[in-house]
């Protein structure tokens, strides 16, 4: 049997997440947090909307998840996140202990993988490229309309 609940599944949420930014004038990233195949927290941006520069997706999706947890700790769980976790995030995440974070497309500029050190809790399997074109293609649309 073929399950609809596949990486390209939960990043095409992501992705719906995302454009709820771009509704709110916010950078367009967007995260679900899944745990046994379902979706526990949603979130996108909300940096311009709090005036908290902390309001990442992935921070706003890494709370929600672990308020509906009832704990600090995401271990069996997944975060779908459109773009490369920036340090922060990278630390967040790390101290969260997800299982996986899978992204769209990588942030040159401030993504985590630029640098040579694990980031990444050692126990966690990253993965990226799904959904790239989608992601990428957002994320330049809203920049090259704000120029």
């Amino acid at each position: 049997m073929i399950t609809p609940f596949n990486d390209e599944y939960f990043m095409r949420q992501a992705l719906q997440e995302a454009m709820k930014a771009v509704e709110a004038d916010e950078v367009p990233v967007g995260a679900v947090v899944v745990a046994n195949n379902q979706i526990i927290a949603r979130a996108h941006n909300l940096t311009e909307r709090l005036h908290d520069v902390t309001a990442h997706a992935e921070m706003q999706a890494i709370t929600a998840a672990a308020e509906y947890l009832g704990g600090k700790y995401l271990s069996g769980c997944t975060l779908y996140v459109t773009l490369e976790p920036c340090v922060m995030c990278a630390g967040a995440l790390y101290w969260s202990q997800l299982d996986k974070v899978v992204f769209g497309t990588r942030d040159e500029k401030r993504g985590a993988g630029r640098f040579q050190q694990q980031l990444y809790h050692p126990k966690t399997v990253v993965t990226n490229g799904v959904l790239e074109k989608e992601c990428a293609e957002l994320i330049q649309l809203f920049f090259k309309n704000k120029r």
